[in-house]
């Protein structure tokens, strides 16, 4: 079997600003076909993730698409930029590789998890992800942006109604009256007034959904260690699950942050490969760990890494903030790998930006995701979804 084309395209969706999935289509001389996605949907560096698939897709014209690990070799030795890359490389080494495993998995006509080693659990443990930017109904996108702590709580509420039995907010996003906070405001030691707007927030969650449903505490990076340990500190007093991405990652200030807190840190979407999270296993600065398959690489790459976590007892709950077909990639490796803890499911996940994209858009039921047991990854991009792409390029 060889590679004949591939399609690269960036989709539009209903808030195109919100949310641009980056994909691609490989095709085979057998007829079989496979889709992955760039990690790299939101923020700035679409267009670049985009060119970076575009780019690979040229050096492997014409491979084994079985050959995943030469290819990967390939892609990340032979680009000169490959090797210590971020996440522009790492987004379009993701993109082609999970499109190879799609192929694989339908050659063999089994879920990719099969060719991963096989299934240790069929439901997977799920949290609401980002509240502070609202749940809504599933397919509506929901004005429900959290500004008061009664706020906070009314989206928790909503999330463990439905069954969630975690939740994941950022409780320092923005200020008492509903603006961005800015890095300034988030860096530094912390006046009393801030430190109180967020254990208010935190502190009306807790009491409006109790101490049997987890709070994993977001933080995207925003703060400096200082700041960080003051965060930490309120999230003690509450049993935090997880603090997520406290600072900006680096090995001096995590040892500093890890030093002054008991709450486990959660962290790996602005990390990219095995070679960037390795210093931080050796020294035991993370406790979960947080790789994106469409940023990190890939399924082959991403596997990789958990099993390296898996020998320093790391547990690991994928990223995920793409399309639907993110969501089906990480199921694929989450429910084979022994140190999964948990999955996340993204309130842009239920928002109207991720209708029309994909063959399936799968929803959690009570708190718990059950594996699709279609070949492959068990999702597309559908046909007319890449006819209506503002960004393609074939390359054969």
């Amino acid at each position: 079997m060889k590679i004949t084309k591939i399609d690269v395209f960036r989709l539009s969706t209903a808030s195109s600003k919100m949310n641009s999935p980056i994909g691609c289509r490989i095709y085979t001389d057998s007829g079989i076909y496979g889709d992955g996605e760039a990690g790299m949907a939101y923020g700035v560096g679409g267009t670049a993730a985009f060119g970076m698939v575009c780019d690979l897709a040229e050096i492997i014209i014409g491979m084994d698409p079985f050959r995943t690990e030469a290819i990967w070799e390939k892609m990340y030795k032979t680009t000169f930029w490959g090797q210590n890359g971020g996440p522009v490389v790492f987004s379009g080494i993701a993109a082609i590789d999970v499109a190879l495993w799609d192929i694989k998995g339908k050659y063999f006509n089994v879920p990719c998890y099969v060719l991963l080693g096989g299934k240790m659990r069929d439901t997977l443990r799920t949290y609401a992800s980002q509240l502070q930017f609202g749940w809504g109904q599933t397919g509506k996108t929901p004005h429900l942006w959290a500004v008061t702590p009664q706020d906070y709580a009314r989206n928790a509420r909503l999330a463990v109604d439905e069954g969630f039995d975690a939740v994941k907010i950022d409780f320092f996003d923005r200020d008492e009256k509903g603006q961005k906070l800015t890095t300034l405001e988030q860096t530094g030691l912390l006046s009393p007034r801030m430190l109180n707007m967020v254990e208010s927030r935190i502190k009306a969650v807790r009491d409006e959904i109790g101490y049997d449903v987890d709070i994993i505490m977001e933080n995207h990076s925003y703060p400096d260690a200082l700041s960080a340990v003051q965060l930490g500190k309120i999230a003690e007093k509450y049993k935090i699950w997880a603090f997520e991405e406290p600072n900006t990652p680096g090995i001096k200030t995590a040892e500093y942050i890890t030093k002054n807190l008991s709450v486990p840190i959660a962290n790996g979407e602005r990390l990219f490969s095995r070679w960037q999270y390795a210093p931080l296993f050796e020294k035991n600065l993370v406790q979960l760990i947080q790789p994106d398959i469409g940023n990190c690489g890939g399924i082959t790459e991403v596997k990789k890494i958990c099993d390296m976590a898996y020998t320093y007892d790391v547990a690991v709950q994928i990223h995920v903030a793409g399309s639907p077909l993110a969501t089906n990639a990480a199921l694929q490796i989450e429910c084979v790998i022994p140190n999964f803890v948990i999955h996340e499911h993204h309130t842009c996940n239920r928002m109207d930006t991720c209708l029309g994209l994909t063959k399936y858009n799968l929803q959690p039921e009570q708190g718990f995701f059950t594996v699709p047991d279609l070949p492959g990854l068990g999702n597309e991009f559908l046909n007319e979804a890449i006819e209506k792409a503002y960004l393609r390029k074939i390359i054969e």
